[in-house]
This record gives C-alpha cells, sequence and structure tokens, in this order.
C-alpha cells in the first residue's frame, strides 16, 4: 500500500511540475512563420467534385511567436488569398504586426473565405498553458 501512495504522490508532484513549467517557462518557436501548404491536384479535384479540405477555416496566430502565415501553393494552378496571386510553386508570407481578426478570399477553400485570428501574445500562466497544449494538439494532429 506503501508503494501505491508513494506513486500516486510522484506522479501529482510530475504533474504539478509540468503544469508549473508551461505556465512560467518563456514561450519560445524555432520559426514565426506558421506554414500551411496548398497540395498538388486541389484545384483539380475541386473541379471534380470533390471536398476538399486542406486548409482550416480558421487559423490562430499570437504576435511574436507564430504571427506569420506562410502559404506554399503546390498545386498546379494559381491561387487567390486575399489580393495576392500565388502561384505554382511559389509561397507567400503574410506578417501580422495588429492584434484583430482578418478575412480573406481564398480559392483553396471550398466556402471560398478564410479567418485569421490574431491574438496578442499569452501574457498569463493560464494563457501560456492553453497556448501550449493548443500547439501540442495541433503537432499530434499533423
Amino acid at each position: 500500500m506503501k508503494a501505491v501512495h508513494a506513486a500516486s504522490w510522484t506522479l501529482a508532484a510530475l504533474a504539478s511540475a509540468a503544469l508549473g513549467w508551461a505556465a512560467f517557462a518563456p514561450l519560445s518557436v524555432a520559426s514565426r512563420d506558421e506554414p500551411f501548404e496548398i497540395p498538388p491536384g486541389t484545384w483539380a479535384r475541386r473541379m471534380a467534385g470533390d471536398k476538399v479540405e486542406i486548409l482550416p477555416n480558421r487559423i490562430d496566430l499570437a504576435l511574436g511567436l507564430n504571427d506569420q502565415l506562410l502559404l506554399r501553393n503546390l498545386d498546379d494552378v494559381p491561387q487567390q488569398f486575399g489580393p495576392v496571386l500565388v502561384m505554382p510553386g511559389q509561397s507567400f508570407r503574410l506578417p501580422f504586426e495588429k492584434a484583430s481578426t482578418y478575412s480573406f478570399d481564398c480559392t483553396a477553400h471550398a466556402s471560398g473565405q478564410m479567418t485569421i485570428v490574431v491574438a496578442e501574445a499569452p501574457a498569463t500562466p493560464w494563457d501560456r498553458i492553453l497556448w501550449r497544449w493548443n500547439r501540442l494538439k495541433k503537432k499530434t494532429r499533423a
């Protein structure tokens, strides 16, 4: 029984340490780019009637962390993103300097629209925990 009790305390201490680190450690990222790719054949599949969901309808960014959207057009036709025409094989980087919600026309979406929500960098310990948790979830889905 003592071993089970000790293991429970050890697990609780490790969980507390992990939460403390997530809450108070400085946030850092390898790159400020948040990359998204338009795969080859996207336009042809959409024209054939396939429901192609390659990009999320909403992208969340944080100032100073992942505040640059990087679109790569790997398709064989140009793709429109807002006022920019991204040619096949080209990349387009859109930096954000202000927290706000932005809406863009986007030919890579079935709806024709994409929303980008740019938030302030997570300042409170709880916001940092949530930010790290969401990044982890995103990485495990990829």
